[in-house]
């Protein structure tokens, strides 16, 4: 992608959301295929997915498909197929995680590094350029002057950074806790988010420090405020998160972005000059955006300006919604509240939450709205009233489902169009009709007329001008309608003006189609790069023969298992994050120095989380300023494992002449 692209980047859970997110101004849209994508219940048929890439590439945007799991060896050659398949269908891009596709027999496909590869390092990011990637996605964790540090360093491949929705806590790639629990891989697209569960913190002397709180639970990341500093810093895709999030949440976010991203472009800043989308078109939208409408957790901006004490969503991982207004009364089947402002309107079937007074939140759907005036409701809710925990008068509101919102976004929601100007000019046989669109794409038609002169020049000219301009319904609209002016003194039936019309729109689609071309795929350098390091651990994700090859081609001689291989039954990090949790609650020694009287008593000691019956161990790395959540595999998790043969590529006590395919049950 060229420079002054950018590149807004959209997540679909199927076509029909994928196909929204382009009409809602997406320049590129990621989805998952039938197999091997990161969200295992995100799947999609090749043919629906052939689907969105027809209508993607009307308008010059991009689809990439998710094949980023870690893979066995025996899901090697079917993933090999679906590739073939994947670009037989038109896809653009495949985004990946496992080193073993790479040495495959791939198509001729751009690939894309998965935020699953955690490119944390220049040296990491540009091995990945070297090695054949024409685009990977940063770690989220990284600060502005990181990815400008990348930046400096990766000069042939995309930068793309997530810019909104749902954070992991940990790394990308390297979390295993749920694995370790359940075996349910996060590497393989079965994550169950241990992340969101409530723990219990404790110091090394048994004090409480954290009760039942969700100390690993962030909440949700929202750069709105810093897209010119990611632009600065190098970064042009711009990615939201969620493939699993419903269409109304795409509609929504996508055209927030959108708007977002047009504003910079038409006003660029700090030298940004000639900025222009990676797609065609501009859309306008049929309502305001509003990322709070959503399902969130609260809005951080994360590690992009530096470390924040507020980024966990501590308290629930769920959507408390947006304040709503407070209790007036309570009575045996409802609720009188005053909504504020005053003239908020509540709907059947919203849904309401509050806090208890033990700082949890609650939630009750709402069967029915009575307004009563003044801005107070009646609400009468689907669960009894008399189980609503702490309901009761001057208790605050919230609405985190509003259906009016939902009513608006299930309606055709944005009309997306292709400015095009048009000139009517005569031929020695009749009429000319050139149109050119906004990318330079000309087409021209012709049909024979006797040349009549009009009666009412001035009428006839107005009613062909606006005869040619009717384009709704086309990938078009018109900027602009020239008459020559031996054409405009000419009697056009609107028969003739309305079938030229429809063949110039035809022929500029035709020729829009011809001037597509496909990504190019990256070629790797010669001779091969070596990677940063020459020993890999488990952290590596290495799950089969083809991938340890590739390591070892390039120049790595020890190489681990991947945890799901069931190798290391010992303590290990499951987590390793840069969120953490002594920082979140003020007890680290760096937030102690310079304090009289409390410096020096503050030390990094471990801490214990528990979670029923499970435990781990908190570890604090201080000098890159990292956390790690320590345990075990689960017996159960081994044993359930047995039924299924797992095959993937052993390396312990192997020379690096001695690397080649072996297989082991678990």
């Amino acid at each position: 992608m060229p420079r002054a692209e950018l590149e807004l980047l959209s997540p679909a859970r199927d076509a029909d959301i994928g196909i929204e997110a382009v009409n809602h101004g997406a320049d590129a849209v990621y989805i998952g295929g039938p197999g091997f994508g990161a969200r295992d219940k995100a799947s999609n048929s090749v043919t629906d997915i052939a689907r969105l890439v027809r209508h993607a590439h009307r308008w010059h945007a991009r689809v990439f498909v998710t094949l980023n799991t870690i893979l066995r060896d025996d899901e090697l050659e079917p993933a090999r197929r679906l590739t073939h398949q994947l670009y037989d269908a038109g896809v653009d891009a495949l985004i990946v995680q496992d080193m073993g596709l790479l040495d495959l027999d791939l198509p001729p496909i751009q690939l894309h590094a998965s935020t699953q590869t955690d490119i944390r390092t220049p040296d990491k990011a540009r091995f990945l350029q070297d090695v054949g990637f024409a685009q990977m996605v940063l770690a989220r964790e990284l600060t502005l002057a990181q990815i400008q540090a990348i930046a400096a360093q990766v000069t042939r491949a995309t930068l793309e950074f997530f810019v909104h929705g749902a954070l992991c806590v940990a790394y990308s790639g390297q979390c295993f806790i749920s694995h370790a629990l359940n075996g349910r891989s996060a590497n393989r697209g079965n994550c169950s988010q241990e992340c969101r569960q409530a723990y219990t913190v404790t110091d090394t002397h048994g004090r409480v420090v954290a009760h039942d709180k969700h100390v690993l639970s962030l909440k949700d990341n929202d750069q709105s405020a810093n897209l010119a500093a990611l632009l600065q810093a190098g970064i042009r895709s711009f990615k939201i998160e969620g493939r699993y999030k419903d269409m109304a949440t795409i509609k929504n976010v996508t055209a927030h972005y959108r708007q977002l991203l047009d504003a910079l472009m038409d006003a660029p800043t700090d030298g940004h000059s000639g900025l222009r989308a990676a797609s065609s078109g501009r859309t306008r939208h049929f309502f305001t955006p509003d990322p709070q409408r959503g399902f969130n957790r609260g809005a951080t901006d994360y590690f992009v300006n530096g470390r924040q004490i507020d980024i966990g969503a501590f308290d629930s991982p769920k959507h408390a919604g947006l304040p709503l207004g407070q209790v007036l009364s309570v009575g045996a089947d409802h609720v009188d509240i005053q909504a504020e402002p005053a003239d908020t309107v509540v709907h059947n079937g919203d849904a309401i939450t509050w806090w208890d007074l033990q700082g949890e939140l609650q939630g009750v759907p709402v069967n029915v709205a009575q307004p009563l005036g003044h801005g107070r409701w009646r609400l009468y809710t689907q669960t009894p009233i008399s189980s609503c925990k702490d309901l009761r008068r001057d208790t605050a509101i919230s609405r985190n489902r509003d259906m009016g919102w939902e009513r608006l976004l299930d309606r055709p929601s944005a009309e997306r169009s292709i400015p095009v100007d048009l000139i009517l000019s005569t031929t020695p046989a009749g009429l000319a009709l050139d149109a050119v669109d906004a990318d330079g794409h000309h087409a021209r038609v012709e049909r024979p007329l006797a040349h009549q002169p009009s009666q009412h020049p001035e009428k006839t000219q107005a009613a062909v001008q606006q005869a040619l301009g009717k384009l709704g319904g086309t990938l078009f609209s018109a900027a602009s309608v020239t008459l020559a002016p031996d054409a405009a003194a000419l009697f056009v039936p609107l028969s003739e003006t309305n079938a030229l019309r429809r063949d110039a729109v035809a022929a500029l689609e035709a020729a829009r189609d011809a001037a597509f071309e496909r990504l190019p795929p990256a070629q790797p350098v010669q001779p091969p790069a070596p990677y940063p390091e020459d020993t890999l651990s488990y952290l590596a994700n290495v799950y089969n023969s083809r991938a340890a090859a590739f390591y070892a081609r390039h120049g790595v001689k020890l190489i681990a298992a991947a945890y799901e291989s069931h190798e290391e039954t010992g303590d290990v990090p499951l987590m390793i994050t840069r969120h953490c949790v002594r920082w979140s609650l003020s007890l680290c020694p760096k937030q102690a120095k310079g304090v009289i009287g409390v410096q020096g008593t503050v030390r990094a000691e471990p801490m214990t989380l528990t979670h029923g019956s499970d435990t781990f161990t908190l570890r604090f790395d201080c000098k890159p300023c990292e956390m790690h959540v320590v345990g075990k595999l689960r017996k159960r998790v081994v044993r359930e494992a047995q039924a299924l043969p797992i095959t993937f590529y052993r390396t312990r006590g192997q020379g690096p002449g001695q690397q080649s395919p072996g297989k082991t049950t678990a």
